[in-house]
């Protein structure tokens, strides 16, 4: 038997290892990472200069909730229609930043703990408080940034 008979054939495929699902994914985890820190010092720091008695209305956390969905209707409409963003700006300071400003995790403790502390009504007025005032939040931002840049532009031609 000479030396070529006994070398076994191997695939290229066959010993590379499948793609982590992190593939290629590094840098956009690592934004998310920072933006979301930042955001959560920032929400953390609301949380001190504001901080909301036990039992009431948790103003602190529907306010920040109201202005991060604001602030992500003016980004959105800025970098889908007004300037395109490098890749890595949305998911820095969409995902990240106001992801981690945002709290809906807390909005939800903070209702439990409105309940637990037996005041059920104001607690079903902030779960019913704070969605809605998310929501026109974010439509009015954009609205308005809409309207603005429109306005801009007409002045400009």
């Amino acid at each position: 038997m000479s030396g070529a008979d006994s070398q076994v054939a191997v695939s290229p495929t066959a010993s590379a290892r499948p793609p982590s699902p992190l593939h290629g994914q590094g840098p956009a985890v690592a934004v998310v990472a920072l933006g979301g820190a930042i955001g959560a010092c920032a929400r953390y720091g609301a949380g001190l200069l504001w901080p909301t008695a036990t039992g009431t209305f948790p103003w602190t956390t529907f306010g920040v909730n109201a202005l991060g969905c604001a602030v992500i209707g003016v980004f959105m409409v800025v970098i889908t229609e007004i300037r395109p963003a490098h890749r890595l700006v949305r998911p820095f300071f969409g995902t990240g930043v106001l992801g981690g400003f945002t709290t809906f995790s807390t909005y939800t403790v903070d209702i439990q703990r409105l309940v637990d502390h037996g005041r059920a009504p104001v607690a079903l007025a902030y779960l019913a408080a704070t969605p809605v005032a998310a929501l026109l939040s974010v439509w009015a931002a954009a609205a308005l940034t809409r309207r603005t840049v429109n306005l801009r532009d007409r002045r400009t031609r």
